[in-house]
């Protein structure tokens, strides 16, 4: 029998540009270093709260 991994249904927002800045943010997507480190271990919820920080990061970032 072979084990099946579930889809996710939220998909990284990693744009593969990646360079921290001196918080251990990502500049290309605006996650934090742990959270680009736990993205496949936490579930749903957890992500949707990543991404929610990574637009207040962002928006932020451009002012």
């Amino acid at each position: 029998m072979a084990i099946v991994k579930p889809v996710d249904s939220i998909e990284s927002p990693c744009i593969r540009n990646c360079c921290l800045d001196e918080n251990d943010i990502c500049m290309g997507c605006f996650r934090s270093l742990i959270e680009i480190t736990q993205w496949t271990v936490v579930d749903e919820e957890a992500r949707e709260g990543f991404l929610k920080n990574c637009e207040l990061r962002k928006s932020n970032h451009k002012k």
